[in-house]
């Protein structure tokens, strides 16, 4: 994608304001997940903000590896992000388990998607309802 697409669209990694941010903000990349997005952090400046029992926490983001789909970020990221805990989390990962799998992509709107029978996409055609189903009709 070209200059002017990262300055008007969000839907495909980073615009150039975002990229500006990291920039200007101080922001220090502090890893990387198995998909390749990139993850950030500025500290909370000297004296700043702090309103009754909030005070004004470091901010971190994700600049993603091509589309913008929250459910890309592995769940251990995401705790990150959020401020569950301060150290990155390659700092205190278990190690994997054997029945975990690979992460899939949200396919929904995509040809992947689960079409279940009688979907209209897959046609429209559904099994007979029969056996114990019976139709209301109104008395009168």
């Amino acid at each position: 994608m070209g200059l002017l697409g990262k300055i008007f669209t969000w839907w495909d990694g980073a615009t150039i304001g975002t990229h500006l941010w990291s920039k200007r903000s101080g922001g220090e990349q502090v890893g990387t997940d198995a998909m390749g997005n990139k993850y950030y952090r500025a500290k909370a400046k000297e004296g700043g903000k702090s309103t009754g029992s909030y005070t004004q926490r470091e901010k971190r983001w994700v600049i993603y590896e091509g589309a913008n789909d929250a459910s890309r970020v592995p769940s251990e990221w995401h705790g990150w992000l959020h401020g569950a805990f301060d150290d990155v989390p390659e700092s205190h990962l278990p190690p994997p388990r054997i029945w975990e799998v690979d992460y899939t992509p949200n396919t929904t709107g995509t040809a992947q998607a689960y079409l279940p029978q009688g979907a209209l996409e897959r046609g429209g055609k559904r099994a007979k309802a029969d056996g114990d189903y019976e139709a209301w009709t109104p008395e009168g």
